[in-house]
Parts: C-alpha cells; structure tokens; sequence
C-alpha cells in the first residue's frame, strides 16, 4: 500500500467539535411529529425522514442562512446534488414544485411551499475551516462543513464526503461580469419553506455561523433556525 499518500486525511473527519456532537434531536435522528425543534446559532443537526414526511423549515428572524442536505438512507454515497439540481432544473435557484435530485439524478426532495421572495443559493461550498482562516480567523471557528460532520456523528452516521448544500435564504446574486455578491438575506422574519421526502433520507441542517462577511444579515450576527416534521398526506389532503 506504498501509494497511499501518508498525509491524505479523509474529508469525514471533523477540525473542531461543537454541541453539534452532543445535541442531536434523538439517537438516531428520528422526530416526533409535530413538535417544533430549534436549532442553535452556529450548530448543526441531523434529521432522519421517511418518504413522504414534510420539514418544514422556518427562519425566526429572517437573516438567517440555513446550509442543507439530504443523504439516502440506505447509503450515504448517494446525496442531493446541487450540480445534478441545476442540471435538472436548467436554472440555479429551485421554485415551489421542483424536484431536488442526487448524483443519482433520482428526486430525493420536492420543494412544496416557500414564503419568502425565493432567493437562495446553490453555488456556494459549504463554509470550512480553511474558508475563516483565508479571511482571517485565526483560532478555530464552528463552520457548515464540520456542523454537518458532527450532526451525522452524534446519530452514528458518516459520510465520506461534503456536498455542496442547498444554501437556504442565502443571497449570493452573479452579475453580468461574473462576479458573485456577498448580500444579506432577504426573507423576512418568520418566513418558512416546506420540503417533502421522496426517499427514505437523512438531512442536516447547519445555521450557518458565517459571522465575516454578511450573508447572516448585515450585522453578521448568526442566529437560530426552527423546523417541524410533519407526517405524510393521505390522499384526501392532497386533494383538498
């Protein structure tokens, strides 16, 4: 095994540890139905869905960017993919009744309601260590990428990889010169979208803890997020 490189780290392996490890929302990740969840500033957490459950995903103060996932259940290595998404849509920034695919290009999540103007990014990275020590920060710094390391852990979970999230209220317009703004959000307090399940799967959300540029609201102050899980509709609600 002499081509392995001796310093290759695994990109599963976290850089710092949060309450992000210690605060998972059950075991194994499973909600109660119907009871509404807050997500601390700064941390992240895993959430186990089955087909056809509903998350409801709300933004108690507006300014707040939430960095998305979702994993299959059965395997980790296939993940909602915003490469694949963009692809799919023939657009950058999914609306109310689009369908978010993997690398498998299968739908693994359905945007069903969405309250705010629907301004939200998928081109960004997820923010890691080596993104705060290029702007400056020079001690460790909570970040999206090791959020979603550490919630997955703390319900006995890996995944080998960081995909690129679906950046929730995050405003990062591309002008004609190709150049991307760093804009605060523009959902309003208490704004909420709601995504649907097509497949046994994992998500994790970050409250992105961006607090150097000001993506989190022009005084680049991070702050909490809050969820509900809802069951699947029968077939008379989805009429109705």
């Amino acid at each position: 095994m002499d081509w392995i490189n001796p310093h290759y780290r695994s990109n599963a392996q976290f850089d710092g540890i949060n309450a992000s490890l210690h605060t998972p929302i059950s075991p194994d990740g499973r909600p109660v139905p119907g009871r509404r969840y807050t997500l601390a500033a700064r941390q992240g957490v895993a959430v186990v869905l089955r087909a056809g459950e509903r998350l409801q995903l709300v933004n108690p103060h507006g300014s707040q960017v939430c960095d998305l996932w979702a994993f299959c259940a059965d395997g980790l290595h296939e993940f909602m993919s915003m490469e694949h998404v963009r692809a799919h849509l023939s657009r950058t920034i999914p609306r109310v009744g689009d369908a978010l695919v993997t690398n498998r290009r299968r739908p693994i999540l359905t945007l069903l309601a969405d309250s705010s103007p629907g301004v939200h990014d998928t081109l960004i990275a997820a923010c890691d260590l080596p993104r705060y020590r290029s702007l400056g920060a020079a001690h460790y710094h909570d970040n999206c990428a090791d959020n979603l390391r550490l919630a997955l852990a703390a319900i006995g979970r890996h995944a080998q990889e960081v995909p690129s999230p679906f950046n929730v209220w995050m405003n990062n317009p591309v002008g004609p010169d190709g150049g991307i703004g760093w804009l605060p959000p523009v959902s309003r307090a208490g704004d909420h979208l709601t995504l649907r399940a097509e497949l046994d799967a994992v998500l994790v959300m970050s409250a992105c803890p961006q607090d150097m540029v000001p993506v989190n609201g022009a005084d680049c102050v991070p702050r909490e997020l809050a969820f509900i899980v809802h069951p699947p509709r029968s077939d008379a609600e989805g009429a109705s």
